[in-house]
């Protein structure tokens, strides 16, 4: 099971810290779990153009493929002014309509009140649906109180991301077992 961290910033600290945490959590609860991160502050993607996503070349290209070949994703934003940053939703737009077909999301916010809390059900989930991901349900967020010098330290926050990880994995295996069955039924 190859499963991608996308941090979906390019500024602050906060976000980072989180999918160091949730990326950390996998691997001690998972070992045969290969993870890869994908920080958006250290590439140099341009704006989508509209091309294939596999003419992308450089840093777009390698991290367009290195998602496509993810059967799960973790999405890790903030939330500035509002809304998702410009880099997350630009990654989405160098990918294929489809592109989450057969791959489970889940994702987890970090923002500075309370009142950015719908973000992800109005702007994040139907991004990810149009995108035909199977969606992990239940979300974490977290507050810029819940950090103190690049530490998580709301023990909540803690066992709230270690049964994100949980979900992503178990459901993951789930409908990798449902599409095998399926396509068990097949003679060809």
């Amino acid at each position: 099971m190859k499963i991608v961290g996308l941090s979906g910033s390019i500024v602050g600290s906060k976000t980072r810290t989180a999918m160091d945490y949730t990326l950390k959590t996998f691997r001690e609860k998972y070992p045969d779990v290969e993870v890869t991160l994908i920080d958006l502050a250290e590439y140099t993607i341009p704006f989508s153009d509209g091309r294939n996503y596999q003419e992308y070349e450089g840093d777009a290209g390698y991290v367009t493929r290195t998602i496509m070949e993810a059967d799960a994703i973790v999405t890790g934003t903030p939330i500035f002014q509002a809304s998702l940053p410009a880099t997350l939703k630009n990654i989405f737009d160098l990918l294929p309509v489809n592109a989450f077909r057969d791959k489970v999301v889940s994702m987890f916010v970090t923002a500075g009140t309370q009142r950015h809390y719908l973000i992800m059900e109005q702007q994040l989930k139907p991004i990810l649906a149009y995108m035909k991901a199977q969606i992990v349900q239940t979300f974490v967020f977290i507050e810029e109180k819940d950090f103190q010098r690049k530490v998580i330290v709301n023990d909540d926050v803690i066992f709230r991301i270690e049964r994100l990880v949980e979900d992503t994995v178990l459901l993951t295996e789930a409908y990798a077992k449902i599409r095998e069955e399926q396509e068990a039924k097949y003679d060809f």
